[in-house]
């Protein structure tokens, strides 16, 4: 019970954090859109300024401020608009002789006060009273004291009780304000000292974050700390919110107002459907809410913290129905709003025409959902391949992935064909439909894979070929999505030459040449490389076949399987089978039993003999023409323990499941496999690349 009770505790103050920092987004927002004249004067213009960097800066520090610092701040704050607040209602009340006129004459032409005098009389004195303990409880000042500002307070209204003249009415209302504001002055005066010490705590707090950790580390505990996305997702919604409401109160009122030129009904709220509004009328209200709500830059920051959000759960929820737990996948809710932020800032699309901006933010939206679809993609593509190579049965598990990946394909297809009929050609419509083109060719590319992998696992033999079929399908795969990067490139290049060049656009361009077509070219060709030398090294070993086969009576070492086809033998006589020793060639140039190297550029070298798989001698390779000698070198094990030999051979290593999966064998360390024989370090884009295809 106490820890639900501190839980929810905990995440009431968040709540009241988050809602503390949102009016200093409303105030910068709202210095930054204002307007100011810069005909005025240079002194004008330097005044006005002043005030804007102002503001600014104490919104930033407010924003900035820790959780206890914030809440002392707001309890002066609110202690002060109290005082001001009582003082000015003192001031008003005693201004005016005709005070029962002046406060009838309310906005909205409400009568808010009530008639009788007495009754407002006691009224006021409630309203006083409750500022001055507020204003007291605030400021935590002594009972003395407390009792003091409190009669201060309520002063001038006992005058306009026995009804004083208005000047000693007035004098008396402007004496009880000087002595609140000298009051809340030394009040805010003795809090200097605290306000020193912060300040300086702040700052040697994060002078030692910067010097110790970075300012990449600082920037992303400031950003946790106050909760930024929350604040900035808070500051929209309610942005947005306001904003509906005034303009639903104003298309009421025209509407109203119109109903009673026409002398139609009074209530014209609703229309002939019976309907608050139209179509039309909620079509304009809601474009006119999504123009305004990414007018500025902090606007812009609010919709992609409200898309974060979005995403987010959007990617849980997809994680969540086809069974996957990996972290990595759970990054949608920060890609997506990132990518839209970029979108905006590369077209300045708070910059623009509330119209055009319209059409902007749609043509930017399409541009993520493919990007989004993109990355489900990348979520259900290892889930896919996951359950294709460990042969899993159940039906349930494999269709949940079977069908986000056809609704994967199915969505691309409806998008282009919507936005074809729409929209006549041009670089923005071309750019979305080869994203859409590209991601059903992954969705294919990953099918395909899928089907090759069930039907290697619905097969009793060894399907040799597998891997090659595999490879070959990805990387075509692979080269047509690297056509569609240069082709996107050259789109892009023509863009921003010939319709909306900007600097964001020019890095964004480099960033996708590096990334998309300079990186995706060289592992391409390494991985090409790489392949063509494991083939040359495999083809030139010897091959054993037939009766050469069933004399081996041995298991391959690294996967403990029987050799049904064929097997490969190393110069230091030791048997795998093709598929096997290619797989563990992409890593080094060594056997595995014994860490010889497997291919010798000079064939007429001597060699010294090396244990066979079982663990013994084998004698020099057999002259040709003449028959093999007999494995009778101590130390020769029965069949029946070939397995167990190959496995104590590799015991005093580590597994190389983290490499080869279900295969066994030896590994070394990277620092090892860098100085055995004189090898180059081993390439970690190897590792655990059953396939050798490169992915996105």
């Amino acid at each position: 019970m106490a820890t639900t009770q501190a839980r929810i505790g905990q995440q009431a103050l968040a709540l009241l954090d988050v809602a503390l920092r949102v009016p200093c987004i409303f105030i910068i927002d709202a210095i930054f859109n204002s307007y100011y004249d810069p005909g005025s004067g240079w002194a004008g213009v330097m005044g006005k300024v002043l005030v804007r960097v102002i503001g600014v800066l104490i919104s930033t520090v407010v924003l900035l401020l820790s959780q206890k610092a914030l809440f002392k701040f707001y309890t002066l704050l609110f202690a002060v608009l109290l005082g001001m607040a009582a003082t000015l209602i003192n001031y008003h009340a005693t201004s005016h002789i005709d005070f029962y006129s002046a406060y009838y004459k309310a906005a909205l032409g409400f009568r808010l006060l009530p008639s009788n005098g007495m009754t407002l009389w006691l009224g006021m004195a409630a309203v006083q009273l409750a500022f001055g303990i507020g204003y007291v409880f605030l400021l935590n000042l002594q009972s003395v004291f407390a009792a003091l500002v409190v009669l201060d307070i309520m002063i001038p209204l006992w005058g306009m009780m026995i009804e004083l003249p208005a000047d000693v009415r007035h004098l008396v209302a402007v004496f009880s304000g000087l002595v609140l504001v000298l009051n809340t002055a030394v009040c805010l005066a003795m809090r200097l000292k605290w306000f020193y010490y912060s300040c300086r705590y702040v700052y040697l707090l994060v002078r030692h974050m910067y010097r110790i950790y970075g300012l990449q580390l600082l920037l992303e505990d400031t950003w946790k700390r106050i909760r930024f996305p929350d604040v900035l997702r808070v500051f929209w919604l309610t942005r947005i919110t306001a904003q509906a409401l005034i303009l639903v109160y104003v298309v009421r009122a025209v509407r109203k107002e119109s109903g009673d030129a026409t002398g139609g009904a009074t209530d014209v709220s609703f229309d002939a459907q019976g309907y608050l509004f139209s179509w039309d009328v909620f079509w304009d209200l809601t474009s006119n809410l999504i123009i305004s709500g990414c007018d500025s830059t902090l606007t812009v920051l609010g919709m992609s913290a409200v898309i974060s959000s979005v995403a987010h759960y959007l990617g849980l929820s997809i994680l969540a129905f086809i069974g996957s737990t990996e972290e990595e996948d759970k990054r949608l809710g920060f890609v997506a709003p990132v990518l839209f932020f970029i979108l905006a800032l590369q077209t300045g699309l708070s910059s623009l025409d509330p119209e055009e901006r319209l059409v902007r933010l749609s043509r930017n939206m399409c541009l993520l959902l493919t990007a989004i679809l993109h990355f489900i993609h990348g979520m259900t593509d290892p889930v896919l391949m996951s359950l294709s190579a460990s042969h899993v049965s159940s039906f349930r598990r494999h269709f949940p992935v079977l069908l986000v990946s056809v609704a994967l394909f199915v969505l691309p297809v409806a998008l282009s064909y919507a936005l074809w009929h729409h929209y006549d050609l041009n670089t923005w419509l071309f750019a979305v439909t080869a994203f859409c083109v590209e991601l059903c060719l992954k969705v294919v590319v990953s099918l395909t894979v899928y089907g090759l992998f069930m039907a290697d696992g619905f097969s009793s033999v060894l399907w040799e070929k597998l891997d090659d079929y595999v490879y070959y399908v990805r990387s075509t795969g692979n080269i047509i999505e690297f056509l569609f990067g240069v082709i996107m490139f050259g789109n892009g290049a023509y863009t921003m030459m010939f319709e909306s060049g900007s600097k964001i656009r020019a890095c964004m361009m480099c960033l996708h040449a590096y990334f998309n077509i300079y990186l995706q070219a060289k592992n391409g060709w390494k991985t090409f490389i790489n392949r063509r030398t494991a083939v040359k090294k495999i083809n030139s070993l010897p091959e054993l076949r037939g009766d050469q086969l069933r004399d081996i009576e041995d298991v391959c070492a690294i996967c403990y399987q029987e050799f049904s086809t064929s097997a490969r033998l190393t110069p230091c006589h030791h048997y795998f089978h093709a598929l096997c020793l290619r797989k563990w060639l992409y890593i080094q140039d060594t056997c595995p039993m014994c860490h010889q190297r497997v291919y010798v550029e000079d064939e007429g070298q001597d060699r010294d003999a090396f244990s066979n798989n079982n663990g013994g001698y084998a004698a020099p390779p057999a002259v040709a023409g003449q028959p093999a000698p007999a494995d009778n070198q101590p130390g020769a094990e029965p069949v029946a323990n070939g397995a167990a030999a190959g496995a104590q051979a590799a015991a005093g290593a580590a597994g190389l499941d983290e490499l080869l999966g279900d295969n066994d064998s030896i590994e070394y360390d990277e620092d090892e496999w860098g100085t055995q024989n004189g090898n180059t370090p081993i390439e970690e884009d190897y590792i655990n690349d059953d396939t050798d295809s490169t992915e996105d």
